[in-house]
């Protein structure tokens, strides 16, 4: 059943309850239409099982781990360690949406689909970089341990529109990570595997921007807001790891993510899709919330051409230094 309210303008029309039961029929059909095209995979038929060999241990042949055993380029390297820190925090990820979201219903049907799908991601990167001996297993677990024991709290918990429209970026942005650390990494059987994850990751997204949809026909001041906040502040989830910061700027250089890619392929495309930009009819705080995030845009695409032009000088640097 549909609720509709006759002060869609209004910034005190819904509830959360309210536009949690409001959106069950919207959830309920994007569950089904996921369900029809997502496709089941198997993490082990992605993980080239026979080059693995025995690490030290329990094993009397075990061989130590040496950077140069594997084919997967530094960059490469880098990006899959965020990626995969990222998807081990799925126990929380998980804790935060059943919490907003409840577990009864389509809507507990999806927190539970969709955890079980991003569980395979975890399992089939560790897999491949333990068996590829792409990082160091020692670090790699103390990373883990790390973060995970650092705990996780999103920064959109206090409202089920912020976190609604957090993801339907954040599920892109993962995508593209993914994707690109996959043309970076110097090997096919990684770019095959994260092509699957980063198909699963565009699924998630459709289905979380297409509920953000429904969410701006239901209360458009409310959502606009919601999605001003976050777009503006937004942070990718495996902010709180080990040397984020570092590898984050050296993806941003080796051009897995950055802001450009940030701006072209992840935001805009969302906005665009939703026509964020030529809603109308909005009250006062909508409208305020529409033009605000219009000049972020405006401000966050100057800033990403200036980093294109030092990347750019960067390679121009390397090329003449003959490290191209």
């Amino acid at each position: 059943m549909t609720i509709t309210s006759p002060h869609l303008g209004s910034s005190k029309a819904w509830t959360d309850a309210q536009l949690l039961y409001a959106l069950e029929e919207v959830v309920e059909k994007e569950l089904n239409r996921h369900l029809k095209v997502a496709k089941d995979w198997m993490p082990h038929e992605y993980v080239p099982f026979s080059d693995g060999r025995n690490f030290p241990g329990i094993f009397e042949d075990g061989e130590a781990w040496e950077a140069d055993q594997s084919k997967v380029t530094d960059i490469g390297k880098i990006a899959l360690v965020v990626n995969l820190l990222t998807e081990d925090n799925l126990p929380s990820y998980h804790h935060e949406i059943a919490s907003l979201f409840g577990r009864d219903g389509a809507w507990g049907t999806w927190v539970h689909r969709w955890t079980a799908e991003e569980g395979r991601h975890g399992i089939v990167m560790r897999d491949y970089l333990l068996t590829s001996r792409a990082v160091d297993p020692d670090k790699l677990e103390q990373f883990r341990m790390a973060h995970m024991a650092e705990g996780f709290e999103s920064d959109n918990r206090h409202s089920m529109l912020h976190s609604v429209a957090y993801v339907a970026f954040q599920e892109l942005a993962t995508r593209v990570s993914h994707r690109n650390t996959g043309h970076q990494s110097g090997d096919p059987v990684c770019d095959r595997m994260l092509a699957r994850i980063a198909t699963d990751e565009n699924l998630h997204m459709v289905f979380y921007r297409n509920l953000l949809g429904a969410a701006f026909e239901l209360a458009p001041d409310l959502t606009m807001q919601a999605v001003r906040d976050v777009v503006v502040n937004f942070r990718m989830p495996g902010h709180g790891m080990p040397g984020f910061e570092r590898a984050a700027a050296q993806m941003a250089i080796g051009e897995i993510y950055n802001m450009r890619i940030h701006h072209d392929d992840v935001i805009q495309p969302v906005l665009r899709f939703l026509k964020v930009m030529s809603i109308d009819g909005l009250g006062p705080e909508g409208a305020k919330a529409q033009e605000e995030l219009g000049l972020y845009m405006g401000g966050l695409d100057s800033e990403a051409s200036k980093f294109d032009e030092k990347l750019a000088a960067r390679k121009a640097r390397m090329v003449a230094r003959g490290r191209a």
